[in-house]
């Protein structure tokens, strides 16, 4: 008897953990459907995966998305702002201000402005918004290519500056694939 009494007791023991288990099992999946229809796979996927609760479905990923580019912009406008503090060279400081003022509204109107979007299901608002910022990027970049900066500093920026692009088209791509029922 007591063999059985363990039996029953443990049969739904199994089935909590199995519970438990399945919201994480369905996430992966899905950051892999996700992220397997973006322009960078890895990226998305080492974007999404660290995330604690893991997004478990595609709204939540399409905000996380969002999420990472605000803090790689907002990191990047303070990158921006000190390489400012720490130029001697007068066409340098002013192509590096032009981007500062770029990255701002980014990051303080724009990116806000395209989670709320999201939030409502205005998706296409989003897309266009997260499009307008690596416009943004763009123009922070060719006034760095045209400043001449070849130094270590705008290098640096210059990678920054397609990381922040690459996030926008995986965010967009994540958000196109909510809109097509993912």
């Amino acid at each position: 008897m007591k063999r059985s009494s363990s039996t029953v007791t443990s049969l739904p023991c199994l089935s909590l953990f199995l519970l438990l288990l399945l919201p994480s099992v369905y996430s992966d999946d899905l950051i892999d459907k996700i992220c397997q229809a973006t322009p960078f796979c890895d990226l998305c996927e080492a974007s999404l995966r660290p995330l604690s609760p893991s997004p478990s479905d595609p709204k939540s990923l399409a905000a996380a998305m969002a999420s990472v580019v605000l803090g790689n912009m907002t990191d990047t406008l303070g990158y921006i702002q000190t390489l400012i503090r720490h130029t001697h060279d007068p066409a340098a400081e002013r192509a590096l201000a032009q981007c500062a003022e770029l990255y701002r509204p980014v990051v303080k109107f724009n990116i806000p402005q395209a989670m709320e979007a999201m939030r409502r299901g205005k998706f296409g608002l989003a897309i266009y918004v997260l499009g307008d910022t690596e416009k943004q990027t763009d123009s922070c970049q060719k006034g760095i290519t045209n400043a001449g900066a070849d130094d270590e500093s705008s290098v640096a920026l210059t990678a920054r500056n397609k990381l922040v692009k690459n996030l926008c088209d995986v965010a967009m791509s994540v958000i196109k694939s909510l809109m097509n029922g993912l």
